[in-house]
């Protein structure tokens, strides 16, 4: 996992985790869990938010074989075990027990182990649980649980403001205004998320999803008035818990003789990676007189159209400029052209 610091460069950060005795806790009334044996076994660390059906391992087929998840084990699988040669069903037991550190094994369906399961367990120390949820229901609460504890997550240094229902990250130099931009936003009638630092997680789908850590949830900090709190000052509506993340704009102290370096088009689609996924992002020079909340606003709204219609302004008035820069056609070409024309608008569209 990694980390941002005020620099913008990533830290590795360790490996997220959470462990049996954790779940047990948090989970086991939901999972409807009952445990069957290894209670000295608790702390053992699930890495991964995926879990595991082992009936090809337990059938003798190890290839592949994720050790490194949850074992779930179902009717289908305890049927074959009943029915199964004892003998080879417990060397495959243990040989799967053997091939790493399972976190737990969960037999679902209500479904009472079989004394061959139990002691493959016993024998390697692994948590044995039985849940009276049905598998795919079991399956399905477990993995979502795991997905929100175990997703990738970082923390970056900005302002997380909702803008015309787009997620827009503010960046910038400590002291750019990031802050007093995210407070005139509000002001305007947009949706605070987050300030200062924003946690960022990645989800499935290929989507980024901001959040405000716990200590700074609905609080400003603004120099020279100090901490604010946003939801009292501007109420209930002024403020959101969590918020996709779909555009970045970076905000950047310059002179007037480096003006020359920014985009003046609009051709140029810059992105930014945040945990491995690539979001539109803009360079916004911060000058005296300038109105950047505006500005993010008209960001906002064009990336929205580019997202919903995929249509970009720059881009239409390039082909207009390319097309009026041909040399004048004959009135025979003249009319193929401008059917051309309208052929290619109705195609943009």
């Amino acid at each position: 996992m990694k980390e941002e610091n005020n620099d913008g460069a990533e830290i590795k950060k360790p490996q997220r985790f959470i462990t049996v005795r954790e779940l047990v806790r948090r989970k086991g009334e939901v999972l409807c869990l009952r445990r069957i044996s290894g209670l000295r076994s608790m702390d053992r660390r699930i890495t991964v938010k995926h879990v595991n059906r082992p009936g090809l391992a337990i059938a003798g087929h190890m290839d592949q074989f994720r050790s490194e998840r949850i074992q779930i084990i179902g009717q289908g699988e305890e049927a074959y075990c009943r029915k199964e040669d004892k003998r080879r069903v417990r060397g495959n037991l243990n040989r799967m027990f053997e091939s790493g550190e399972i976190p737990c094994v969960i037999m679902s369906g209500g479904v009472n182990p079989l004394p061959v399961i139990r002691k493959a367990c016993q024998k390697e120390g692994v948590p044995l649980f039985v849940s009276s949820l049905e598998t795919s229901r079991l399956i399905q609460e477990l993995t979502g649980f795991l997905e929100e504890e175990l997703t990738d997550k970082t923390y970056v240094h900005g302002v997380l403001v909702n803008v015309y229902g787009l997620g827009v990250l503010i960046q910038g130099d400590s002291g750019v205004g990031k802050s007093e931009c995210a407070l005139e936003l509000v002001k305007r009638g947009h949706i605070l998320v987050s300030d200062d630092v924003v946690e960022v997680r990645r989800r499935v789908g290929g989507w980024l999803m901001g959040y405000p850590p716990s200590t700074l949830k609905h609080h400003m900090e603004v120099r020279g008035l100090g901490v604010i709190n946003v939801e009292k000052l501007f109420g209930i509506g002024s403020i959101m818990d969590e918020s996709y993340i779909e555009m970045q704009v970076r905000l950047e102290t310059v002179d007037f003789s480096r003006l020359a370096e920014y985009d003046r088009t609009g051709l140029q689609n810059s992105t930014e990676s945040i945990l491995g996924l690539e979001i539109p992002a803009l360079r916004l020079p911060v000058t005296p007189g300038r109105n950047l909340a505006v500005l993010i606003e008209v960001a906002a709204l064009s990336q929205r159209l580019r997202n919903n219609q995929g249509l970009s302004a720059a881009e239409q008035a390039e082909r207009k400029l390319i097309r009026n820069m041909r040399p004048k056609p004959s009135r025979k070409a003249a009319r193929n052209e401008e059917q051309y024309v309208q052929e290619e608008e109705k195609t943009a569209k």
